[in-house]
């Protein structure tokens, strides 16, 4: 016997929670990413708490989904429970500057940040970095690229890694542990690959991905 099929429970939501629905609904569809919730709080006249409170009320109700700690990565959730299509964008901080080449010394910036693909980029917290250099170009990093990576602090044998040296210079680099050193390894016969300490390096993260940057694609034009 065909079981019948249940209908979609509809959640009630008040006035000010479909308020603040429509409002993320309506910014994601024209720009792709979610605003962040000082900036709904500005154009919704109301505080950086309501929002907040309000948006954590709709994630129990199953209508929002959030990731992420330092994205704003807020999805509206259709009638099967998944992210609409139209939110499959999020955005991603950028952390600073990392070398490719000359390690430079790290430091955090926040106040960029890049659009990626939500499908592509599942992990939490992601972060990217800006590439300086020409060390990693045999992996297809250039100068000028966004390094996507996921935060990590270890790797595994061959992984290209975020490395943070001595505590203050960081770079980007493929990963090599030996049985008494690592050796950091680029990617271009122009560069040597460099041997340290365990104790001279932290690792920060591994790349899970490049974002061209429009001056490094400008260049690539014929």
């Amino acid at each position: 016997m065909q079981l019948p099929v249940q209908p979609h429970r509809k959640i009630q939501v008040t006035h000010k929670q479909q308020r603040i629905l429509t409002y993320f609904r309506k910014q994601i569809a024209e720009t792709g990413i979610s605003p962040s919730l000082r900036r709904a709080a500005d154009d919704l006249e109301i505080s950086h708490t309501a929002v907040a409170q309000t948006l954590k009320i709709l994630e129990e109700k199953g209508l929002v989904r959030r990731k992420g700690r330092y994205g704003r990565n807020i999805y509206l959730v259709n009638q099967n429970r998944q992210a609409e299509g139209v939110h499959r964008w999020r955005e991603v901080p950028v952390i600073g500057r990392i070398t490719a080449g000359l390690p430079m010394y790290a430091q955090q910036e926040w106040e960029e940040s890049v659009v990626v693909d939500g499908e592509l980029y599942r992990g939490d917290n992601l972060f990217a970095l800006f590439v300086k250099g020409n060390s990693m170009t045999g992996a297809g990093i250039l100068h000028g690229d966004l390094a996507i990576c996921e935060p990590r602090q270890y790797a595994q044998h061959g992984e290209i890694v975020v490395a943070l040296i001595r505590n203050e210079e960081a770079t980007v680099k493929r990963f090599f542990a030996r049985a008494d050193h690592i050796v950091l390894k680029p990617e271009n016969p122009a560069y040597e690959a460099v041997h340290y300490r365990f104790d001279e390096i932290l690792v920060q993260g591994r790349v899970i991905g490049i974002h061209r940057g429009p001056d490094v694609m400008q260049g690539l034009q014929p």
